[in-house]
């Protein structure tokens, strides 16, 4: 049996790279001999995350539009015709057998020049909203798969296979890591800890809700696992510095993911989809404040999917600064409500995402073959 070569594009944020990645590590556990060259876009964080991962990357020149009347949209044809030319080059010369994008700005010009050249594509969707590049190539790639029913409305219904996200191996075992966590981030077992996730990139709003609240988080002695994003990183590092031993811990970004879901007894989090799908997996009761800044205000939608079955609480990003401390503390200290929102989340969770996508992927690049 032939190796096989498998180029996977997609980035921008983590909702992105980390389901790419764990699609490509779930196609090595299935043929281990597989050689994968991921593609993102230049100066985006896939350029430092995906060989942290283990695997080869090349940046395409490349970025969105801008909705707003903006200098750099000038650039945008050039960077449209540079990232073409550049993917072809890179499909003539790594010649794969399948080609997967999940989002982002370079899956665009990759996916296109594939399926142009009759080369298997595979689309992952994470939202509920699918962004602009996954519609228009939704008429071109050869399987679209998606995290949430009813996507029929937005693509042709003949490719689409429900999976779900998938997410980072790591999480999805929680067994036995809540002590490694407590020790890992210096934390007190008896008290209460509450995980801030804004995103790979951060949140602005949440962060500076987060500021509010840590007077309130210290006196009823709360902790806090913190990531900031790297913009507000300094800025928090400076408001935390007092309450230190006090179990309040700041970071840029988060390695052990596992160990943070492992010790939070509640999460406040963005709604982007690979969030919502690693909060239904690890059973956690969530504050969900989606961002306002996205298309079709998608992130809404994903905290709506949950919101309805019981299975998260939402604030709105305007009300955020206001209420969301008080919202916290009341959860917090409602057990009842936390186990049965913990409860009804983990209901909603798929298992295997990564695997069944890899299966598809391998199904894809057999009927080529035959």
């Amino acid at each position: 049996m032939q190796p096989l070569r498998i180029i996977v594009s997609g980035g921008g944020t983590g909702g992105h790279i980390f389901p790419a990645i764990a699609i490509a590590n779930a196609i090595k556990s299935l043929r281990p001999d597989t050689e994968f060259l991921f593609v993102g876009a230049e100066g985006k964080m896939e350029m430092e995350k995906v060989p942290a991962a283990g695997y080869k990357i090349e940046g395409l020149w490349i970025s969105g539009f801008q909705r707003k009347l903006s200098l750099s949209n000038l650039a945008f044809p050039f960077k449209v015709i540079s990232s073409l030319m550049k993917a072809k080059k890179i499909l003539r010369s790594f010649k794969p057998d399948a080609v997967i994008g999940t989002g982002g700005f370079a899956s665009g010009p990759m996916l296109q020049v594939a399926a142009n050249k009759g080369i298997p594509t595979l689309v992952q969707e994470q939202n509920s909203y699918p962004g602009i590049t996954n519609k228009i190539l939704s008429k071109k790639v050869d399987r679209i798969c998606v995290a949430y029913s009813g996507m029929e409305k937005y693509f042709p219904k003949n490719k689409i296979l429900l999976t779900g996200n998938p997410v980072r191996q790591d999480i999805l075992s929680l067994e036995g890591k809540k002590e490694r966590g407590t020790e890992h981030f210096g934390l007190n077992s008896s008290k209460k800890t509450i995980l801030v996730i804004g995103g790979s990139l951060g949140a602005r709003t949440i962060n500076e809700s987060i500021i509010k609240c840590l007077d309130v988080f210290e006196k009823n002695n709360i902790q806090l696992i913190w990531q900031t994003g790297k913009g507000f990183y300094e800025t928090a590092k400076l408001a935390t510095a007092k309450y230190n031993e006090k179990g309040i811990k700041t970071f840029d970004f988060i390695q052990k993911m596992d160990y943070a879901y492992a010790v939070a007894d509640l999460v406040i989090s963005r709604a982007g989809a690979s969030s919502v799908s690693e909060l239904c997996l690890v059973k956690k009761p969530c504050i969900l404040i989606p961002s306002p800044n996205v298309a079709e205000d998608h992130q809404t939608k994903n905290a709506m999917a949950l919101v309805t079955y019981n299975a998260a609480v939402i604030i709105k990003d305007v009300e955020s600064r206001e209420i969301l401390c008080d919202k916290t503390m009341e959860l917090i200290n409602n057990m009842e409500q936390c186990d049965k929102l913990s409860e009804n989340i983990g209901k909603l969770a798929f298992q295997n995402s990564a695997i069944v996508i890899a299966n598809e992927v391998l199904s894809l690049i057999n009927k080529k073959e035959k």
